[in-house]
């Protein structure tokens, strides 16, 4: 016998046609949206019947047709978003480094609209190359007689010990076979290039004779790494650059440094310990150095090699360079960031050296209307002393002063309270209509922190925080100034709102 609606509730669920008329969906379902729609509404209803068969109350059809609305929206976002830092963590690795300056934003802005002369010499009428955009200024900025540049620094490594030392032996510090993150180690890397690995020294003191006593005549080169994402304390020795040159090039060798984080500021201006850079590396004789454009360089991902014109006219011609070679809108980034230098104005307009010299004095003002805001919501946050650091295998250690918003658990809503938030702003929809979000005065139900984070990871836009002793914490020195009203929206929503 068949059921009537009454007695079967899953027939009054609306069907498919019936759904996508709904005001809340009729302006996607209208458009080239529309199988995307459908998809996502078969998907919702098949959820929801589900539901109701294990036990779930009705839905009702308007309920439906949002469930319908954030399912499609969640599938429109694109994989790789945009997010808010608020962990403190400034070279966030996990989180893509350093932000580029608007400069550099601009540059590839430019570039990617049409055609460019990336490998074509205007005065000269005739094919060029790509690395001349950006030698001069690194020659500069560096004392170095020569440049190039990669996709990234270990690239840039793989490519110079290829070029120089396959098939022979290369010497290196046991201290400083490291590994950075994303399991990048060095020995792998001498051993990828053909190179043979010499180990010389103990892991906490390398002496001059040690590097001495191991040449050979198979020896191609002496390199030095800068183990720049950890620091040995305590019964250290390191044989310093200019004595490692002085002894290579008696024996006709090249000095090799991969420096890593690529820092071309005095860290010490900004309370911060010394960290090497390539100008020293450069006078104290380094043949060839290496290092990143995305870290304390402050620009997109990159490896940058300077060193001695001969040596670099080798590295040039190897047949790997085409492989691991510089592409047209990280080229443009890089000459828009090396710029900044040029001008004596990186801490005003990199944004990870704005962060690093930023007093703590703005900091404080900016929490504090951060806190007014949410005391009007009803919430209770407070304003704490914190660290921040570096990150991104730069300055292990060295911490900067800060303020924290913090929220404790105490403080976020419960299942009992309903908060009297404001109304959030309008936010564009898919089709670039404006909707109103109509969760702004539901029920709030955040029970733990882990929740209350979670909700703002999977946010509009995402707020990424850190959790420490019953407190969610939120970092002003690595949330730039103009994501202000961003975050607070973002806090409204993830804070405020039934999910």
């Amino acid at each position: 016998m068949t059921q009537s609606p009454e007695q079967n509730p899953l027939r009054r669920l609306p069907s498919l046609d019936e759904l996508l008329r709904h005001a809340v969906l009729a302006a996607f379902a209208s458009t080239n949206y529309r199988p995307l729609l459908v998809e996502a509404a078969r998907a919702t209803l098949e959820s929801i019947r589900a539901e109701m068969r294990a036990g779930a109350p009705p839905v009702s059809h308007e309920e439906i047709a949002w469930r319908v609305r954030a399912a499609f929206e969640q599938r429109q976002q694109p994989s790789l978003r945009p997010i808010i830092n608020a962990t403190g963590v400034i070279l966030n690795t996990n989180l893509g480094r350093a932000p580029l300056s608007q400069a550099a934003l601009a540059a590839i802005n430019a570039v990617a609209q049409g055609y460019s002369n990336l490998e074509y010499d205007l005065q000269e009428g005739e094919r060029g190359s790509r690395h001349t955009h950006v030698r001069a200024l690194l020659k500069e900025l560096t004392g170095a007689e020569d440049a190039l540049v990669t996709n990234n620094n270990a690239a840039a490594v793989l490519l110079v010990l290829s070029t120089l030392a396959a098939g022979h032996e290369v010497i290196i510090s046991r201290g400083e076979l490291v590994e950075i993150g994303g399991g990048f180690r060095v020995p792998d890397i001498l051993r990828q290039s053909g190179a043979q690995l010499v180990e010389v020294g103990t892991t906490n003191r390398t002496r001059l004779r040690d590097y001495e006593q191991a040449i050979t005549d198979k020896t191609a080169l002496l390199l030095r790494v800068h183990p720049s994402n950890f620091s040995l304390l305590g019964f250290t020795e390191a044989t310093p650059l200019d004595q490692l040159v002085q002894l290579a090039h008696s024996r006709n060798l090249p000095v090799v440094e991969d420096l890593g984080s690529g820092c071309l500021l005095e860290t010490t201006r900004y309370g911060l310990a010394h960290e090497p850079t390539p100008q020293e590396s450069i006078a104290a004789g380094a043949d060839v150095v290496c290092f990143s454009g995305d870290k304390l360089l402050g620009g997109p991902q990159a490896g940058i090699i300077v060193g001695r014109h001969q040596v670099l006219a080798r590295i040039a011609q190897h047949p790997l360079m085409r492989a691991v070679r510089i592409d047209k809108l990280t080229l443009a980034a890089l000459e828009a960031t090396l710029r900044h230098y040029q001008r004596r104005e990186a801490d005003e307009h990199i944004p990870i050296w704005r962060m690093i010299a930023t007093p703590l004095e703005a900091l404080r003002q900016r929490t504090e209307r951060w806190t007014a805001e949410l005391h009007c919501w009803g919430l209770q946050p407070a304003i704490i002393e914190g660290q921040s650091t570096i990150g991104g295998g730069s300055l292990p250690g060295e911490m900067l002063p800060t303020l924290l918003l913090s929220i404790p658990k105490e403080a976020l809503p419960s299942f009992d309270q309903k908060l009297q938030l404001p109304a959030a702003n309008d936010l564009p929809s898919a089709s670039g209509q404006q909707t109103k979000n109509s969760n702004s005065s539901r029920v709030a139900t955040l029970a733990t922190l882990e929740q209350a984070a979670a909700s703002l990871r999977t946010g509009t836009p995402p707020v990424v925080a850190r959790l420490s002793r019953e407190r969610l914490l939120l970092d002003p020195r690595t949330i730039l100034p103009e994501q202000d009203e961003a975050l607070l929206q973002a806090l409204h929503s993830a804070l405020g709102v039934i999910r």
